[in-house]
């Protein structure tokens, strides 16, 4: 066991992580100067604006490297990017780190070192918070803070990709709030158009604008003595941004049209899948308001970083399949297919988890789901009204992330790229050679792409022949 990190088992099946704070510097690079202290198990470093690091340099990779905490330390993995990360000139996969310890990806070189301050990270005993489930220590850590932070009034920002489950969050904690009487009031900024957010949140009185011919609530009045749940904070119009934090300060609104203010009497919780901090530094989000709702954070990992997950969510996922389809005799899954879902990135997380699963169950003729059913489209025979609603779900996915052209695209690619070799290993018994003859590329490729999608030989049975 590490000299910083200490695990200590706590009364009914919590422990406790006693670790130090460590801070990151950015020494060299585009981002020289940047400081920052963490006390999570986890932060990533990258170039993407999904990352705890946001790194602006050209020659790291989207999601390049992460530091983690665990038992035996603090570990420095780097996540199969392009250019590598490196420790004293050596180029690293996985590294403890002492401190302190100066490492670069790209062009960017970074020192870890430990702060001396001693902080504690609860782990619940419990695998379920709600409708939210989970064995991994990342969701038992979330489980403990929300246990404390429910019954309280605090406001809750939640972070995490689309279809983590950051809407079970907000249900869990107005439910085990001392308001779960009162209403739960959700309000998605991104789906409401900019010139009506403001009477969305604020209400309007009679005559306000035209088509107003009566007074209307907004949500901060209809959620009184309950829960208001901003959902895609991250999408609220800049010139909106001060008009809710003065609501958040002094705990009063004033309807659209109105010179009247009215009390509030709401807990905020908000969920984004947006970086704030990074939004903050675009000048996209306010700082000021940022830290107002921040003031208790709670980021969903991705289930691609959570395998140990997805045997009891299928499970969970397959109970509530089989009443859904009426079968009599459950479908199971088998071995071999849960050790692929295990495998398998999800970037649609557990959304596309509970999909997939409902799919199944639907369309085997067996008892059992097969691996087939993890394809980007079902080969089976199906009608022409299932085809429409299962091809090409990824498409679906960005449509409904709103995600960017070119990020659809790379994810569709790589989920394509994934299929691909998957199953054209799997036919040629993990034969890399007869596979590279098959799709018409040089074996030095294929080697590439596999370790690129970071399929192992281990996964799908690789021979070197």
């Amino acid at each position: 066991m590490s000299d910083v990190t200490r695990t200590v088992y706590l009364d009914g099946g919590e422990q406790k992580l006693e670790l130090q704070r460590y801070r990151l510097a950015v020494l060299e690079g585009p981002n020289a100067g940047d400081t920052s202290s963490w006390e999570g198990r986890r932060v990533t470093l990258g170039s993407s604006p999904e990352n705890d690091v946001v790194l602006d340099d050209g020659a790291t990779s989207r999601f390049h490297a992460v530091v983690e905490v665990s038992e035996q330390g603090y570990v420095l993995r780097d996540i199969d990017s392009k250019n590598g990360t490196f420790v004293d000139g050596l180029r690293v996969r996985e590294v403890y780190l002492s401190s302190p310890t100066t490492f670069r990806i790209g062009a960017t070189s970074i020192r870890f070192d430990t702060t001396g301050e001693e902080v504690e990270v609860r782990i619940s005993g419990r695998e379920q918070f709600g409708g939210l489930l989970g064995r991994s220590v990342a969701m038992r850590e979330i489980f403990s803070l929300l246990e404390r932070v429910a019954p309280t009034d605090a406001t809750v920002l939640i972070e995490g990709e689309s279809g983590t489950g950051k809407e079970l969050v907000a249900d869990a904690v107005h439910n085990h709030s001392p308001r779960r009487g009162g209403p739960l009031i959700v309000l998605d900024c991104s789906a409401i158009p900019r010139d009506l957010i403001e009477s969305e949140l604020f209400g309007h009185v009679k005559g306000a604008f035209t088509g107003a011919t009566g007074a209307r609530k907004g949500a901060f009045e209809a959620a009184k003595g309950g829960t208001l749940f901003l959902d895609e904070l991250g999408e609220l119009a800049i010139d909106l941004q001060p008009k809710l934090l003065r609501a958040l300060e002094k705990r009063e609104i004033k309807p659209v049209g109105s010179n009247e203010t009215v009390k509030t009497d709401v807990r905020i919780v908000a969920a984004t899948n947006r970086n704030l901090l990074h939004e903050v530094k675009q000048g996209n989000f306010r700082e000021d308001l940022y830290y107002r709702f921040a003031v208790i954070r709670v980021h969903l990992p991705p289930l691609r970083d959570r395998s140990e997950d997805v045997t009891l969510l299928v499970e969970h996922f397959l109970e509530a399949a089989n009443k859904m389809a009426g079968r009599t005799s459950g479908v199971e899954v088998s071995y071999k297919t849960m050790d692929k879902l295990k495998r398998h990135r999800w970037p649609g997380n557990v959304r596309e988890l509970k999909n997939f699963v409902e799919r199944a169950v639907l369309l085997t003729q067996s008892d059992t789901i097969e691996t087939k059913f993890l394809n980007v489209s079902d080969p089976g025979p199906i009608s022409n009204q299932a085809a429409e609603t299962t091809a090409l779900p990824m498409v679906d996915l960005a449509i409904e992330q709103n995600l960017p052209f070119k990020d659809a695209k790379n994810r569709l690619v790589e989920q394509f790229e994934i299929e691909y070799w998957s199953r054209l290993l799997e036919r040629t018994d993990g034969n890399v050679s007869k596979a590279a003859r098959i799709a018409g590329v040089h074996r030095k490729s294929v080697e590439y792409i596999l370790k690129k999608l970071d399929l192992s030989r281990e996964d799908i049975g690789i021979n070197p022949y």
